[in-house]
């Protein structure tokens, strides 16, 4: 079963930009491993949503534009029309098989419950948050660098 990875790959995408001032879509998409076109596409909903801005001509690009911490993992959640967060649901919505009207049940409860938490937890991780652990793994992996290439 195949992943919706687009808020995990906006994500990442975001932090790429919060790195420089500017960012084009082809420089996004080298680092992201996809397509230009993916990027733009992907970008004009967040552009929509008032958390990038584009600039044409030269010296252009994407850049962000409210600071990494007003943005949490919600909002780009949010601005990406909401995709589903679980691939898992129920055969028919409406089942005339009594069975099945109690599975429904159990299992819309769950979901639901289940998504509210999530989300709820996505409410409180900014960008900067993430932004920050990626720093300290920048810096714990030039240390490691460092040890390696002085031989302790």
């Amino acid at each position: 079963m195949k992943r919706d990875s687009r808020l995990s790959i906006t994500l990442h995408a975001l932090l790429h930009m919060a790195e420089r001032e500017t960012i084009t879509s082809e420089e996004l998409a080298a680092c992201l491993s996809t397509n230009p076109v993916v990027v733009r596409r992907t970008m004009a909903g967040l552009r929509e949503a008032g958390l990038v801005r584009s600039e044409r001509g030269h010296g252009g690009g994407w850049s962000l534009v409210r600071d990494l911490a007003t943005i949490s993992l919600a909002d780009v959640h949010a601005a990406l029309g909401e995709p589903a967060v679980f691939a898992i649901g129920n055969r028919t919505e409406a089942p005339g098989c009594v069975v099945e009207q109690a599975v429904n049940a159990a299992m819309d409860g769950a979901l639901r419950d289940a998504e509210a938490l999530l989300m709820q937890r996505l409410e409180r991780i900014s960008l900067a948050d993430l932004s920050n652990d990626f720093q300290r793994r920048i810096a714990i992996r030039r240390q490691q660098m460092k040890e390696q290439n002085h031989g302790g």
